[in-house]
């Protein structure tokens, strides 16, 4: 067999025992090959570690991937990808992945076939085995706010999760509220883990004994903020105030605290996460954690266009700060 270094796809193809044509096929992500034979071929190019070297033959465009299109965020991301993109002279491309964090095979096969300049995936967590495929096409990805908690070598953007946790809750712990609540998102995220880490930090500092009852992980959405804000005022000793993982579920969380006769912040206290938009213009205005998403989708696509020129990254993890914003929807306990 060829030394690693030199080896062409015609030693692949020979090593595998198929044409050149199919190898080429699998390169370019065709979908008439069979999966048996993709993954074998995949596997002979991981293992000789081939790299595509035409870079001129990637697409102009960064694709953006979404598990899922929520526009009170999703914008926001979507204007600091596309900002730097335009200033690169470069087009986005939106996709929905069609899974909920990690990205289907189909999904992975058409990337190969349009071959982007670069990817970036939100709230996601991607194989092994597709990163390597990305990588032998050299079609560089980074992701933004991850799911899961990814392997050093792999680009992402965050934020300061447990920091936003923290302030949130000792800003609800100064203000005299003990009985406080966390409505978070899903249990397998690392975001809602972080979060509320940062809020049992905040509880243990200040002394205050943490009752399991009141932290319940949800979805991130209105709807699930409300049902669980729901449930947790109808315990027997309720919270006085609830740390919302998003600002959707803080929207929830209040539209059940209206619904259980309470005014907020008179006699429920809600914190958002996120600082959307629609934060500053409910009623009351929402006291969130400001997450910078537009300037995580800018560095994310910077990043992609770095690697993509072939530039080295010193530090592929990237965490910006977040910070609490005061408004109308948190104030001292009643009771």
């Amino acid at each position: 067999m060829a030394d690693t270094a030199r080896v062409t796809l015609a030693d692949i193809a020979a090593e595998a025992g198929v044409s050149l044509a199919t190898v080429s096929k699998v390169l370019n992500g065709r979908p008439d090959v069979s999966s048996s034979t993709r993954a074998r071929l995949e596997e002979h190019l991981a293992q000789h570690g081939y790299k595509r070297r035409t870079a001129s033959q990637h697409s102009e465009y960064i694709e953006l991937v979404f598990h899922e299109l929520e526009p009170s965020w999703s914008m926001e991301v979507i204007e600091g990808v596309e900002q730097v993109a335009h200033a690169a002279g470069l087009s986005v491309v939106l996709t929905v992945s069609g899974d909920r964090h990690a990205p289907a095979a189909d999904w992975v096969d058409g990337v190969l076939r349009r071959r982007p300049t670069g990817v970036v995936l939100v709230f996601s967590d991607i194989t092994e085995g597709f990163r390597e495929k990305l990588r032998s096409r050299s079609i560089p990805f980074v992701i933004v706010d991850p799911a899961g908690d990814p392997s050093p070598d792999v680009p992402s953007v965050g934020s300061a999760n447990w920091s936003g946790g923290l302030m949130a809750t000792r800003h609800l712990i100064d203000l005299g509220h003990r009985r406080i609540a966390a409505i978070t998102g899903p249990e397998d995220m690392m975001c809602s883990l972080a979060r509320v880490d940062g809020y049992r930090s905040a509880m243990n500092a200040a002394g205050i004994e943490i009752d399991p009852s009141l932290i319940r992980f949800g979805d991130f959405h209105t709807t699930g903020g409300e049902r669980h804000a729901r449930d947790l005022l109808a315990l027997a000793d309720p919270p006085t105030a609830i740390f919302a993982g998003s600002d959707l579920q803080a929207l929830g969380a209040i539209a059940a605290g209206t619904a259980a006769g309470l005014r907020v912040p008179d006699d429920l206290s809600v914190v958002g996460y996120d600082d959307i938009a629609l934060s500053r213009w409910m009623s009351p205005q929402l006291t969130t954690v400001h997450q910078p998403l537009k300037r995580m989708g800018e560095e994310a696509a910077r990043l992609a266009l770095r690697l993509a020129s072939g530039s080295t990254v010193d530090t592929p993890r990237m965490d910006l700060a977040t910070h609490l914003v005061v408004r109308e929807s948190t104030a001292p306990p009643r009771r």
